[in-house]
């Protein structure tokens, strides 16, 4: 099965646009847009089509740059949209010296941002994506379905509880499977198949989320002992932990042959917030 045009087609007209309104404007739907813009390229070039011109591959390296720094801004605007859906009357000070110093560390990496977006970079950007589409033939790419699947076939013999590093390595590459099965042509099973993917992106997001805003706390307030907004946060993301998991435990069997035993997929208790778990793929 074959790439729809259509749907390839679009992906390099919505890139292009994404990327015009985030060099003038980088807010937080243009810097969202411009990032799941570059992923699904990334994807269709770098995993669909059967190899890479230098063109192109000079283009899909361009774009990793500009979404690994445009990923630095997204990571706070999430923390940030966390941070002010959380109820709760403990210590309110905390909890507004923590947003005035997520605000603060956006505008930093916004400017970062700014010089990436620069006009040579934008217009070669634009020029490389004109080539690339003209280029492209979908009739030659590889199924994009059979590829979504074979994605997740790089965990599918893990084995013992689930840990905060394998569900973000589910996190990812569940992303990713999706956005490669998206650009199949619709079917029943591509349909099943892309609704499981994005129970697990958005239950595995959502911790990842939390996640990141509880580092971010404990590293500016201290850790639960100096903190209860910050053992709040780890209660929070601990229950996302687990809701994400019981997905995963559920959507699994659909998703990969021969799953491990239900027993060993299960949350733990308690979450230990381990190092920074990186948003840029």
């Amino acid at each position: 099965m074959s790439i729809a045009p259509k749907r390839s087609r679009v992906v390099f007209h919505k890139l292009e646009r994404d990327l015009v309104k985030l060099s003038s404007r980088p807010e937080a739907d243009h810097v969202h847009r411009l990032r799941t813009g570059t992923r699904r390229l990334q994807i269709l070039l770098g995993e669909l089509s059967p190899e890479l011109d230098r063109s192109q591959k000079k283009l899909l390296k361009l774009l990793g740059r500009l979404r690994k720094r445009a990923g630095k801004v997204r990571d706070l605007d999430v923390q940030l949209a966390a941070l002010r859906s959380l109820k709760v009357p403990q210590e309110p000070r905390r909890k507004t010296q923590l947003m005035n110093k997520l605000i603060e560390l956006r505008g930093r990496q916004e400017k970062k941002l700014r010089k990436a977006v620069d006009g040579d970079t934008v217009r070669e950007i634009h020029q490389r994506l004109k080539r690339a589409s003209k280029n492209f033939k979908p009739e030659a790419s590889r199924d994009p379905l059979a590829v979504a699947k074979g994605m997740l076939e790089k965990i599918r013999r893990e084995e013992g509880p689930m840990t905060e590093a394998l569900l973000h390595q589910y996190r990812i590459l569940s992303k990713r499977a999706r956005y490669a099965a998206e650009f199949a042509d619709r079917s029943a099973d591509a349909t099943q198949f892309i609704a499981s993917l994005k129970r697990i992106q958005d239950a595995s997001g959502d911790w990842h989320d939390w996640f990141t805003l509880t580092q971010t706390a404990s590293e500016h307030l201290g850790d639960v002992r100096e903190s209860s907004l910050v053992a709040e946060l780890r209660n929070v993301t601990g229950a996302k932990f687990r809701n994400a998991v019981s997905v995963l435990s559920h959507l699994r069997t659909n998703l990969i042959a021969d799953p491990i035993p239900p027993a060993q997929i299960r949350a733990r208790a308690s979450v230990k917030v381990l190092s920074p778990a990186s948003s840029a793929a």
